[in-house]
């Protein structure tokens, strides 16, 4: 009989699970509370709250699983590799730089726009006869016994009850099914807000990634398709958010990242419209209850700094898939909450290295003592010039050593 999955939570990576455990013959019902957009043209990809003006840097590795679904001809129509990575402070003389030739490697990864890759995965998804997709539905309660795990949910008047011997939910931050399961959250708010946008500049990107440590905040420059398009990922202080919003501010945005940044992009010349997201970092306390295992998001939302986050929920959902098949291959229960504590156990190393790396750079690139200055320069410094420390961090950046 067909095992199948409920996954509550129908973004990136609710969606790249869902095709994960369809590959691996395992039956699908995907729950997304947010009613999906019709692709009815080619060369649209209308922006959807899970898929929106954001960017997202994918690692080597979450390129492999995106290979390994197939996936991966369609999303480089709108991706772009990263061939060097510069990190400097402004005003400061330390600065690093990685590149992938040096490395041995085609590319650190790969830059691709959030509505792309959230347009291939829906359309994806609707192809897959093991996934049956019911969105615009709003998840009301989640219980469990010692055989099943149900959901109780609502799609205008009508009532759904739905029920399998595991749920995954990757319902988001602010995790309705964590809620509903008790697993209380470690919270840290940054005080800090993205603001999130395109640029155009009038020097080319050469596939080039910038992180420019400023005053400001920590300044994120990436290389998007078309020479001289690039993302921008900027944390401010939170309540200073609204000066850099607005088509008004247009030229004011771009002549604050023409002075953090200086000329080595050239004159930046036009910005689109900017977003903002307010950043904190949110740890479940647990992410396996029962027949319920926490994905994404909800189980750990953290600083975009140094563009870890999907790709950490990633290596889980695959690792989790991992999981998943080796209990079918036994004919065993794919909801055995002893398996999904050792799940959860398997994966906190890589969770809590990334978590703790990104945590620790924005602490510590945030405080502007002159003394505590020097010695992140001075490691900088280091970190160029050292053996063997580049090809470590970059193995891990690129997420090949999780």
């Amino acid at each position: 009989m067909q095992q199948e999955v409920i996954i509550v939570g129908g973004g990136m990576v609710g969606l790249s699970l869902a095709l994960m455990l369809a590959k691996a013959n395992i039956a699908v019902k995907l729950l997304e509370a947010i009613k999906y957009p019709n692709y009815d043209d080619a060369n649209l990809a209308p922006y959807h709250s899970s898929f929106d003006a954001r960017n997202s840097a994918l690692s080597r590795r979450s390129v492999q699983i995106y290979q390994e679904l197939g996936l991966w001809n369609a999303l480089q129509e709108h991706a772009t590799p990263i061939l060097e990575v510069h990190i400097t402070e402004q005003g400061s003389f330390g600065k690093a730089r990685l590149k992938a030739e040096q490395e041995k490697v085609e590319s650190f990864g790969q830059v691709i726009e959030n509505a792309w890759l959230g347009r291939v995965l829906l359309t994806e998804v609707r192809k897959q006869p093991l996934i049956e997709l019911i969105d615009g539905v709003q998840v009301t309660s989640l219980t469990q016994d010692a055989d099943h795990a149900k959901i109780e949910a609502v799609r205008g008047e009508e009532s759904l009850s739905v029920q399998s011997k595991l749920v995954i939910a990757a319902d988001g931050r602010d995790s309705f099914c964590r809620e509903a399961l008790g697993i209380g959250a470690d919270e840290h708010d940054y005080d800090q807000v993205a603001i999130v946008t395109t640029v155009q500049t009038s020097k080319p990107h050469h596939h080039v990634g910038f992180e420019r440590f400023s005053p400001l905040g920590p300044l994120a420059l990436l290389p998007l398709p078309g020479e001289y398009r690039r993302s921008v990922v900027w944390p401010v202080k939170k309540g200073t958010e609204q000066e850099w919003l607005g088509e008004e501010n247009d030229q004011h945005f771009l002549d604050a990242l023409q002075e953090t940044y200086g000329d080595r992009a050239g004159k930046f010349q036009k910005t689109g419209r900017r977003f903002s997201f307010p950043l904190s970092q949110v740890l479940a306390e647990k992410q396996a209850v029962g027949r319920v295992v926490l994905m994404g998001n909800a189980a750990h939302t953290i600083h975009p700094v140094a563009g870890q986050g999907f790709n950490l929920c990633m290596r889980d959902a695959y690792v989790l898939v991992r999981s998943l098949t080796d209990q079918l291959a036994k004919s065993a229960d794919i909801g055995e909450p002893s398996m999904l504590l050792a799940y959860e156990a398997a994966r906190l190393t890589d969770q809590q290295r990334v978590i703790k790396f990104c945590d620790s750079v924005v602490r510590g690139f945030s405080n502007q003592n002159p003394v505590l200055k020097l010695i992140r320069n001075t490691g900088l410094l280091a970190f160029d010039m050292i053996p063997g420390v580049k090809p470590l961090v970059a193995n891990y950046a690129m997420g090949l050593k999780a």
